[in-house]
């Protein structure tokens, strides 16, 4: 199969043009890789770089508001919108604004011309909409088969496809982040359509847990905390750059960007502090959703990478088909936990060990996937 980048930066002949070629789009759909090669951890920012430790903190922030702060919990639960307290829901929408803001929308007619970026899409698609929700399935009962609400959680986890953090890891990795903020728009989309059905169908066809998965209430969720952030990102996008594109792209985005993390880390220590006393007396659960996660992110990556290295798709287009595979929109889930199951639930602490899990074994898959790349001399 024709690779669909051109890793020497070298400008292509006009008189010789390659068909498939994302980078010899005139509009790309996320800002420009840096020329300058970094390593994986310097080129992340503070809140970046230390992520894990962030989310770490916040946990123990808010078990410990939880657990010796009275009435913190029931304080942080008496306002609620579509099933989640007001300061969860918050977070959740300060989660996902800022990433979405960043995809270019405008430019993505250009991109769908050429025949092998509907190729990469479908394998996309089915890695993504297939493959990962059933291996996060059969880890989940394979793992926790006496645990039906945390099988659950991963569950919902699993179906919820990365939308955020995939961009990092390959900008990260140095994979082609034009074709990855196609898959980012797609998947936005396909979200909003196929979560809440799919969820129904694993979780009360497949599993036939008992606890009833409601479909009108995922679906609900969906359409706010996704539907929301991305309708806002779109009309801030078109309205700002019109006004002024350089100042939105090199100003506005790098005032933005941090908003995401922030949103993230206010979230899980509102969670936490939510169901403080119900974490310390699950310590083991936590233990126990950790190991299929890990499991997961591992095989689900590396088997993508070696599927695609026999396809022939070159070092920076398997490289964001591994990440966007592996990587989850833990945002979508823990919102869709707690608006179904409730903040005190075993399906929401489930979805809030998520991100503590993926973030620190992405960030080591970064390095592992370069580290591959140099070895065996892979290029595109």
């Amino acid at each position: 199969m024709a690779s669909l980048q051109n890793t020497d930066h070298t400008p292509p002949e006009t008189n010789q043009p390659k068909a498939g070629d994302i980078e010899k789009q005139h509009e790309v759909l996320c800002p420009n890789e840096p020329q300058e090669k970094k390593s994986a951890f310097s080129s992340l920012g503070l809140l970046d770089r230390f992520l894990a430790l962030w989310i770490f903190l916040a946990m123990v922030i808010g078990i410990i508001l939880g657990n010796f702060v009275p009435n913190t919990g029931p304080a942080l639960q008496k306002g609620t919108f579509v099933g989640v307290s007001i300061p969860i829901a918050v977070g959740l929408l300060v989660m996902m604004y800022p990433i979405l803001c960043k995809v270019r929308f405008e430019s993505l007619h250009h991109v769908f011309r050429t025949k092998d970026i509907w190729i990469q899409m479908a394998f996309s698609l089915v890695l993504n909409w297939i493959v990962a929700p059933f291996l996060m399935l059969a880890l989940a009962w394979a793992f926790l088969p006496d645990e039906p609400e945390l099988r659950e959680g991963l569950i919902v986890v699993g179906l919820a496809r990365c939308i955020a953090m995939v961009l990092v890891w390959t900008g990260l990795a140095g994979g082609d982040n034009e074709y990855c903020a196609i898959l980012v728009a797609l998947n936005s989309i396909l979200q909003m359509v196929l979560f809440a059905p799919m969820g129904l169908f694993f979780i009360s066809v497949i599993s036939g847990d008992p606890v009833t998965f409601e479909y009108s209430t995922a679906a609900k969720s969906v359409a706010v905390f996704l539907g929301i952030p991305l309708g806002a990102a779109i009309l801030t996008r078109f309205t700002l750059r019109r006004i002024s594109a350089t100042w939105y792209d090199n100003t506005f985005l790098k005032w933005l960007s941090p908003w995401s993390l922030i949103g993230l880390l206010f979230t899980i220590l509102v969670l936490f502090a939510s169901q403080g006393r119900h974490v310390v007396h699950q310590i083991v659960s936590v233990v126990r959703v950790a190991a299929p996660l890990i499991v997961y992110f591992l095989v689900i990556f590396f088997a993508t990478l070696f599927v695609t290295y026999r396809l022939g798709f070159g070092y920076r287009l398997s490289t964001v088909q591994s990440f966007t595979a592996a990587s989850n929109n833990f945002e979508l889930a823990i919102a869709v936990a707690v608006a179904v199951f409730g903040a005190d639930s075993n399906q929401a602490l489930a979805a809030t060990v998520g991100p503590l899990i993926e973030v620190p074994v992405l960030l080591g898959l970064v390095y592992a996937v370069k580290f591959i790349a140099k070895r065996a001399g892979w290029k595109d």
